[in-house]
């Protein structure tokens, strides 16, 4: 039988004792003809709070024109948000990962609620990432991740700065080594607008986990936040949305264990952040695929690092989407076979299919090949001992694994 699209927000909208309900949906704006049409559900976590998901309304009004040109009815909620980098080092940060929990929680309750259709959660902070994607495997509506993009870089001394920059500079002050005057401006310049961390921090790491994955359409995490195209890109996710509706694709037919394993290898060729591991493994219950954090040290001893990104490298997450972006590296991957090639997509495609659609920058030297890596092994180490026996990560992508074994 036919997907139908207004699979269950019918049970709201339509029918003479849903009248009442129909009555406090006008009260705000809809109409018959809207809630005539498949209700979506337009997440975010927008917050004053931090640069990571300050533009996360912006994008949700072109989202949902997106979604109305594409013939469905948007209906926005948001949830919450903790910055690391806001609240390190004082008893704020107690609440940064029970964050994810409660995101994952509200996301999937708005979506019982209200019994949508389908969902897209627009994301940016590091928690928000996986959260979303948590919650959306839990309700297995059709759904899609869109990024609200990483943070363009500062500048100031004649370099390139990220928050991390910020860090390096506070122990540079407490040292002698960098006075008063100079911390100001590092501190007043680094972080220039909207956007999550500039490197291959969690957030970036994050991002580009669900385009490997397949939960959100890559290429679309690699647009800035404050490039002039985010906007068509938000724009065109809600369209996305609509056909992934149509189609009938739910995360149950995308979260498999290969799907799984091509994220993994591409936090190991890109020296992703250690909490990709924490958030993957939770991804994984959520969704019945069996993975352990064994599995990170096997995939990642044989996947080479091949992008050259910050903390550990050179670049920013700008600089790899100029050279060809996320798409790149999974090309790059493929090319070696270091992934799945069938693994489907919210987009229809295969990653083999998405990731040859990428555009290599020439010249570019931010991500390399897999006969000329970086390194020969990725950049997360599982280490296991008396100090930590059921095991403990570590990254480590300039140097050797025989370094930390």
């Amino acid at each position: 039988m036919a997907f139908e699209p207004k699979h269950q927000s019918h049970l709201i909208t339509n029918g003479r004792d849903r009248a009442p309900a129909r009555s406090m949906l006008k009260a705000i704006g809809f109409n018959d003809e809207d809630l005539a049409k498949p209700i979506i559900g337009v997440c975010h976590m927008w917050i004053e709070t931090m640069p990571c998901n300050f533009n996360h309304r912006d994008l949700a009004v072109k989202v949902k024109e997106g979604i109305r040109a594409a013939g469905a009815t948007p209906m926005e909620f948001n949830t919450i948000s903790i910055s690391d980098g806001v609240t390190m080092g004082t008893q704020g940060m107690k609440a940064s990962l029970v964050s994810r929990d409660l995101i994952a929680d509200s996301i999937e309750l708005v979506g019982r609620g209200y019994l949508f259709d389908a969902m897209i959660a627009i994301v940016g902070c590091d928690k928000t990432i996986p959260a979303a994607a948590m919650g959306l495997t839990r309700l297995d509506v059709p759904s899609l991740i869109l990024y609200s993009g990483s943070i363009a870089p500062g500048h100031a001394q004649g370099r390139n700065l990220t928050l991390q920059d910020v860090f390096e500079a506070v122990g540079a002050n407490a040292a002698g080594k960098l006075d008063n005057a100079g911390l100001l401006e590092i501190e007043d310049k680094a972080c220039p607008g909207a956007g999550a961390c500039g490197g291959q921090f969690t957030a970036n790491t994050m991002a580009m986990v669900m385009e490997f994955i397949g939960l959100a359409v890559m290429g679309t995490g690699s647009v800035g936040a404050t490039d002039p195209r985010k906007e068509a890109t938000a724009f065109e996710a809600g369209k996305y949305i609509v056909d992934l509706l149509r189609r009938g694709t739910r995360p149950s037919d995308i979260l498999t264990r290969e799907a799984f394993e091509n994220a993994i290898a591409g936090v190991a060729a890109t020296g992703g952040s250690t909490n990709a591991v924490l958030h993957l493994l939770a991804m994984a219950r959520e969704a019945g695929v069996p993975l352990n954090i064994d599995d990170f040290d096997t995939i990642s001893a044989k996947t080479p690092l091949i992008a050259d990104l910050k903390p550990g490298g050179k670049y920013m997450a700008l600089d790899l989407a100029k050279a060809g972006g996320i798409g790149l590296v999974a090309r790059r991957l493929l090319e070696g076979g270091y992934l799945h090639a069938d693994a489907q997509t919210v987009s229809g495609l295969t990653i083999k299919q998405e990731a040859e659609l990428a555009d290599e920058t020439p010249g570019q030297d931010v991500v390399y090949t897999t006969e000329k890596p970086i390194k020969a092994s990725g950049g997360l180490v599982i280490l296991k001992g008396n100090i930590a026996p059921e095991g403990a990560v570590l990254k480590r992508p300039s140097v050797s694994r025989a370094t930390v074994s």
